[in-house]
């Protein structure tokens, strides 16, 4: 059985993992804050090949029998569209100082 390691933007490296469909297998603990603003990129190896997640986003995590499996997904065109747009709208209001929380 294929190994492989993940290493988040961090460095942060997450090692002897096994893939089961697009499920990734950890025997040690893995926690949704060690994804927290760390996929951007994200590099998965086997040792032969290696994937680039260049903005990757954690879809779960699941503790079963002493492992954790969890699975990342590219995010879309769309998702990353809307998050710029976003960032624009909280730049613009910031630097006119208006409240968007306002009703």
């Amino acid at each position: 059985m294929k190994k492989y390691t993940m290493t988040l933007a961090d460095g942060t490296q997450l090692e002897n993992l096994s893939l089961n469909g697009n499920n990734y297998i950890s025997n040690t603990p893995v926690t949704a804050d060690m994804f927290v603003g760390n996929c951007s990129p994200v590099t998965v190896s086997d040792g032969e090949t290696e994937i680039v997640y260049e903005n990757a986003v954690l879809v779960q995590i699941t503790e079963r029998d002493d492992d954790w499996w969890f699975i990342l997904r590219e995010m879309t065109l769309q998702e990353i569209r809307e998050m710029k747009i976003r960032s624009d709208i909280d730049y613009i209001a910031m630097m006119t100082g208006t409240d968007l929380e306002e009703a």
